[in-house]
């Protein structure tokens, strides 16, 4: 049976396996640090977070924010820290500014269960916490920054990091890096989008042609003029993958617009932050 492209598709029997050994995990840490992907910071989490946490503490990360409209984000981080009674930080794999933040916020998270702890006779350990959130928001770039190393594996490619290690980060805290976690369940396309958008799905599961010109119905809501702006198109032009191919000369020999390089590219584009800084989601989701 021929597989339909208008939605996205995952095989979730891999990620069950992960969310069965995170809960098996769970017990071994104080805290939690959630990666959160700051172009989506709603769509990248996952549902029933505190559910699936057993409402473990934890530290909320928004990262990639170099490639985020931080104006618009402040108001996401006043909203989920008044919700979820959480601290939320800004990082992003190119600045150490935040790495004392995290730690101190990570350790601050721990201290109640280590306290708890030494109430039953044991000496001070090292905090231990516990890194989770969907495939490619940068897990393991944020703890290779924490480590200032690169003995995690990382890579563009969705679901990159496929085992589980403990990372000494400094003689106070102890992190543990964990596979990333897509929902369960397929019904909510929109936010099965967005995470194709950011790279957060296996590019087998969707058309590229059909994800990038999602993409560019939603930037043409929200941005327009930056949009209108990097591809060279005028008010009068349609925010569209052709009239972008035609803009960028990306034709075929027939002379036709190459949809499908145009729409690699356009999801490349807004992948690496060259067409703009963007926040996807809005409050009242």
């Amino acid at each position: 049976m021929k597989k339909d492209k208008t939605h996205i598709h995952w095989y979730p029997g891999h990620i069950a396996k992960a969310e069965k050994k995170l809960k098996e995990q769970l017990s071994l840490v104080d805290a939690v640090i959630e990666v959160l992907d700051a172009r989506i910071p709603l769509s990248s989490g996952y549902d029933n977070i505190a559910g699936l946490l057993n409402d473990k503490p934890r530290l909320i990360l928004f990262n990639k924010t170099d490639l985020a409209d931080r104006q618009k984000l402040k108001v996401f981080a006043e909203k989920i820290e008044k919700e979820s009674g959480y601290p939320v930080i800004f990082s992003d794999a190119k600045n150490s500014k935040d790495l004392n933040l995290i730690v101190k916020k990570a350790v601050e998270l721990s201290e109640p269960r280590i306290q708890a702890i030494m109430k039953k006779g044991l000496l001070r350990r090292p905090a231990r916490v516990m890194v989770v959130g969907m495939p490619n928001v940068g897990k393991s770039s944020i703890i290779n920054k924490l480590t200032r190393s690169s003995k995690t594996k990382t890579g563009a490619k969705a679901g990159v990091t496929r085992q589980q290690q403990w990372v000494r980060i400094n003689p106070q805290l102890e992190l543990l890096d964990t596979p990333g976690i897509i929902p369960m369940r397929q019904d909510n396309q929109i936010q099965a989008q967005k995470l194709a958008f950011v790279n957060s799905v296996s590019e087998n599961a969707y058309s590229s042609e059909i994800v990038a010109n999602e993409l560019l119905k939603l930037l043409s809501e929200k941005y327009p003029a930056i949009v209108r702006e990097y591809y060279g198109l005028s008010e009068e032009q349609d925010i569209n993958i052709e009239n972008i191919s035609n803009s960028r000369n990306w034709i075929k020999k027939a002379g036709e617009a190459d949809i499908e390089r145009t729409s690699i590219y356009i999801l490349r584009d807004f992948r690496e932050g060259k067409i703009g800084k963007f926040v996807l989601d809005d409050l009242e989701e």
